[in-house]
């Protein structure tokens, strides 16, 4: 067993002075005073000096990151998942982006079949396919090559295996797109996450999306209409939507700051999720790095296509959360929902994830004053300390 002592406790409900908490292998076993009381003698102990302690953090799109990319080499997403938690990523969905249907089903048995032996770090709770059913006049930074519609006859072939126990947990979508309509359906039936993004859907085409079974937007306001006072498009259907979540890069580059406090301002902590977007370039310093084909020109603040085009971010998911305080104002506990508890409900797994309560998965992080990652425990193990990788 391992006992954190003398910390604050903060989760989106919970705040607790000098509070405690017992794991006991990859489960939370006891918190606040049942965890001093339960804690047999010989406990390693863990003195959290006043740091405060919260849930770890779940990013639903990840590309890859310290110069590996999915999409071009799925064999990475283990050795990135084992350095996540140094910004405290604790579990995730590594991101695939447009590519042929062959790379994706790499990908989903690689996450099923591939974990090394004693594996330790951020857990792949399954797939994101971002893409290969998107409108090409919002492809973004996905290879028009690759693109498909959604009821062609292989497509719908693949698809067919798709599930969150076969690996696969959202798919990002054009809702516009012919056949998308019983694509949506279909998938939601299965208990996946079904997103628009990289669409060019009227106000009226999200809106039959969202009720055929959509329930969350990939990275709001990028590769979707413009927000217009008589044509709103997506953009106003997620917003005013109570039912979908909406999915933020939070880097000031994506989305500017004053959209940025508009969106919080409808959606809040309930329907705002924070994801990184990140890229190869993540934790690796500026240069050229890949995006499935293609290349990437990354500076100290953004990745750009050769024309331009954005193509992911190099923001860690801890930094997002603070530039969200800083941009809204918002309180610590609402920020961390968007991060914890919001994408853990979203995919089902509020009762294993995204809180600190007994019979969770033990995943928590040490914060210093500045929310700087300090200590990251992944399933119940210490995977990360400051000035120190596991």
């Amino acid at each position: 067993m391992l006992l954190i002592r003398h910390a604050t406790l903060v989760t989106p409900t919970q705040h607790a002075e000098d509070s405690a908490v017992l794991l006991d292998g990859h489960e939370i076993f006891a918190v606040g005073h049942d965890a001093v009381l339960h804690a047999p003698e010989g406990t390693q102990e863990i003195d959290a000096g006043s740091r405060l302690l919260v849930p770890g953090y779940i990013d639903l799109q990840l590309n890859g990151a310290f110069g590996q990319d999915f999409t071009a080499d799925p064999g990475t997403i283990w050795p990135v998942s084992e350095r996540l938690p140094q910004f405290g990523v604790t579990s995730y969905l590594p991101t695939i982006i447009t590519s042929p249907l062959e790379t994706v089903e790499q990908a989903r048995l690689e996450v099923l079949n591939a974990r090394p032996n004693s594996y330790r770090g951020a857990e792949p709770l399954g797939l994101h396919v971002e893409g290969p059913f998107l409108n090409i006049q919002k492809k973004g930074a996905h290879n028009p090559v690759y693109l498909r519609q959604a009821d062609e006859a292989d497509s719908v072939m693949t698809t067919a295996t798709w599930s969150p126990d076969s690996g696969v947990r959202l798919v990002t979508l054009a809702p516009e797109l012919p056949g998308a309509t019983a694509m949506i359906e279909e998938l939601a039936s299965r208990g996946i996450v079904v997103s628009s993004g990289h669409s060019n859907a009227t106000y009226q085409e999200a809106l039959a999306g969202f009720a055929a079974g959509i329930r969350y937007a990939t990275h709001l306001f990028n590769a979707m209409p413009a927000l217009g006072h008589r044509a709103p498009g997506l953009t106003a259907a997620v917003l005013t939507y109570p039912g979908v979540v909406a999915g933020l890069i939070p880097d000031g580059i994506h989305v500017h700051p004053a959209v940025i406090k508009i969106i919080w301002a409808m959606k809040g902590p309930e329907g705002t999720n924070l994801v990184s977007d990140a890229m190869a370039a993540l934790g690796m310093p500026p240069g050229t790095y890949v995006l499935n084909d293609f290349e990437v020109m990354v500076s100290d603040e953004d990745c750009r296509l050769e024309d331009g085009t954005l193509a992911g971010s190099i923001l860690p998911l801890d930094e997002a959360l603070r530039n969200l305080i800083a941009i809204t104002g918002c309180s610590l506990p609402e920020a961390l929902a968007t991060v914890t508890t919001t994408p853990a409900k979203l995919l089902g797994i509020e009762k294993e994830r995204g809180d600190i309560q007994p019979g969770m998965v033990a995943d928590l992080l040490l914060l210093t004053p500045e929310l700087e990652v300090h200590t990251t425990i992944a399933a119940g193990e210490i995977v990360y300390t400051k000035d120190y990788h596991a």
